[in-house]
């Protein structure tokens, strides 16, 4: 009988389960990540092409410095894992009036390229928005993105020692309101509205609050060599040598309770792993819908899983372009932001979208030649509850024929049109990640309390915790790197509490189901 090591399972190898398995590795949990996948990354996804991977998911990293936290806080070099290139361009942006502007990681050049599009006014007015995105972001980023476990009353003695505040926060303002006072160009609102998407939201729905989303694309965008997927296989390398295990195709059937609390996974091969704690990095409304059996179903309150973040069809193919000089990130915005949102809203398709491009092989001092790997993002309703819906061919005719008729009308052809297999829809996503209803960001960030209203890293379920971007603090990958820390603190902190009254025993590991491994009856939950 050896020492117990704590055995940990983190469901899901998204950047939540990778940065927690990091963590709990190093802290010398025996840790084992279940992967339905075939690779770890969850939505920071490939798709083949004749010119290589392509990402299929996230295109964006901001906040270097999380992930640099991260390796630096096990003792490693987030370089000696993954390449990176900053961009000297955050973004190029196209509208069909034929103006464009270029954003920059050089803020004073930004301010020169709105004053030139836009005139001095709205140059100042830029100036004013970014120390009010930069504000808003210092006073957030402690008391609500750092802390694992914000409390409403905490933040509002910090805005309250802090008065100047409350008017950049604009507590009674959205988001697309708040821009519309401080630009008159309809393109500034439009172009800044755009970053509530980034969390899954729209600018008339979601809170002011989220313009600290500019400050913190302003601080540096970053290129990962060999796309972002990189990013992932990375973390998972730096996983697996502090210790970490990984199990790709491995589905998780239904979590077990046992006097209480999660003790163990089964597999859908019947395969049973018993735990001392557990991480699942998938979507909370998963565990509410029961698709991890009844034990979990409670374990995450309604309020944290709806209403749905904004789903999104993602073309990913390779060809070659024609007609417009592109950046690294490009945006072609719709003419009209209300008539993209207000069908969202609704449930329905826009007819005319903002088109995200993701050039894949443009960056900082490269000129791709041939066929390049392109992404391009148009954000969606997720799928509905009931309610008729189009069939697949219809969908994909429909985003087909809302995507490069579009970009042909502003200027930029491809030699060659992408198939359905370039193509994920929301349909797809909820396939890929169950429970989701293809939502790509967990629960929506409309209202003042969305924020608060999203699951943190300890479940009612003593055992369960979560990681991911359906947790606190959110979606995008530094949010759900940082979701990893918090779900990882917290098992620490509780394995810690609970050691002296755990028994000895052997080391678990995946073992095959038997009637002497399985829960007894009378403690353990059904499912």
């Amino acid at each position: 009988m050896a020492a117990k090591t704590d055995r940990v399972i983190v469901i899901g190898a998204g950047m939540g389960g990778l940065a927690a398995s990091i963590r709990l590795a190093h802290a010398g949990c025996e840790v084992t990540v279940l992967e339905s996948a075939e690779k770890p990354g969850g939505k920071m996804r490939t798709l083949p092409s004749e010119a290589g991977p392509i990402d299929a998911g996230p295109t964006v990293m901001t906040m270097r410095h999380v992930f640099e936290a991260l390796f630096d806080d096990v003792g490693e070099n987030l370089t000696s894992f993954v390449t990176l290139f900053e961009e000297h361009v955050l973004a190029r942006h196209w509208w069909s009036d034929g103006s464009s502007l270029d954003l920059f990681a050089d803020v004073s050049q930004s301010e020169a390229a709105v004053r030139e599009i836009a005139g001095p006014q709205e140059a100042k007015a830029f100036g004013g928005f970014c120390a009010q995105a930069r504000a808003l972001f210092e006073a957030f980023d402690g008391p609500m993105m750092q802390a694992s476990d914000p409390a409403l009353g905490g933040l509002s003695r910090h805005v309250l020692a802090n008065p100047a505040l409350i008017p950049a926060m604009g507590p009674l303002s959205t988001l697309a309101s708040s821009l519309n006072r401080r630009f008159k160009d309809p393109r500034l609102q439009q172009l800044f509205g755009r970053y509530a998407t980034y969390v899954g939201g729209s600018p008339y729905s979601s809170p002011a609050v989220l313009a600290l989303i500019w400050h913190a694309e302003a601080q540096g965008v970053w290129r990962v060599e060999g796309g972002m997927h990189q990013l992932a296989c990375g973390l998972e390398a730096l996983a697996t040598k502090l210790g970490a295990h990984f199990h790709y195709r491995a589905r998780v059937a239904r979590i077990e309770r046992q006097n209480g609390r999660a003790s163990g996974v089964h597999l859908d091969d019947g395969t049973r792993i018993p735990a001392d704690a557990i991480v699942f990095n998938g979507d909370p409304r998963a565990l509410a819908h029961g698709l991890l059996g009844e034990a979990p179903r409670k374990s995450v309150a309604q309020a944290g899983t709806k209403p749905r973040s904004l789903s999104a069809k993602v073309w990913s193919f390779a060809a070659e372009p024609q007609g417009r000089d592109l950046v690294h990130h490009n945006v072609f915005f719709a003419d009209n932001p209300l008539d993209e949102f207000g069908p969202l809203a609704k449930g329905h398709q826009p007819k005319d979208a903002t088109l995200y491009i993701c050039a894949e092989d443009r960056g900082a001092s490269r000129t791709p030649n041939g066929a390049e790997r392109f992404e391009i993002i148009i954000n969606a309703p997720p799928v509905p509850d009931s309610g008729p819906t189009l069939s697949d061919e219809e969908e994909f005719a429909q985003c087909q024929t809302t995507t490069f008729p579009r970009l042909a009308q502003m200027g930029l052809r491809f030699s060659k049109l992408p198939g359905r297999e370039s193509l994920t829809l929301p349909r797809d996503f909820a396939a890929l990640f169950p429970g989701s209803a293809g939502s790509l960001y967990g629960r929506s960030p409309h209202g003042l309390m969305a924020a608060f209203q999203r699951p943190r890293a300890r479940t009612a379920l003593a055992g369960l915790y979560l990681a991911g971007g359906g947790a606190h603090p959110g979606a995008g990958i530094p949010m759900a790197t940082l979701s990893g820390k918090h779900a990882a603190a917290a098992i620490l902190t509780d394995l810690a509490s609970t050691s002296t009254s755990r028994q000895t025993a052997t080391r678990g590991g995946i073992s095959t189901a038997s009637q002497t491994m399985a829960p007894a009856p009378s403690p353990s939950s059904p499912s």
